[in-house]
């Protein structure tokens, strides 16, 4: 399901969408709809667990602390870094590397969650001792 909305964007954000748009083959309104879509849901079609950390299992608790991002994906993300740094990332690489990112952050948010769980129930011990 979807739903049709307006938006006022900076004539800023509309140039860099029509850019995009314009080496991708698509219309503006495909590229604001993924970019959107994208930045609220970081780990793509994946659902996130909405619950806050304190309603998680144990399981659930140390899966998140020792959560790592796959090696493929971190293989994959390394070469793409060393193409944008070269100059060299086509349209299609910067879209990998962004879904990447994204999913890399929200994976260190979850990981350092489970860590700060971990720790507040005793399954860990803190990484970092809080000084009075």
């Amino acid at each position: 399901m979807s739903k049709q909305i307006s938006l006022t964007l900076s004539d800023d954000a509309v140039q860099r969408a029509e850019i995009l748009a314009r080496g991708g083959g698509r219309n503006v309104s495909e590229v604001l709809a993924e970019a959107i879509e994208l930045s609220l849901n970081p780990l793509g079609t994946a659902v996130i667990d909405s619950r806050p950390a304190r309603e998680w299992t144990d399981e659930q608790v140390t899966a998140a602390a020792d959560s790592t991002m796959p090696s493929s994906e971190r293989e994959r993300m390394s070469e793409l870094l060393d193409r944008q740094r070269e100059g060299l990332l086509s349209f299609a690489d910067r879209d990998s590397l962004d879904k990447l990112m994204q999913a890399y952050h929200a994976g260190l948010l979850r990981k350092a969650t489970g860590l700060q769980e971990a720790a507040r129930r005793g399954l860990r011990q803190p990484i970092f001792e809080s000084t009075p």
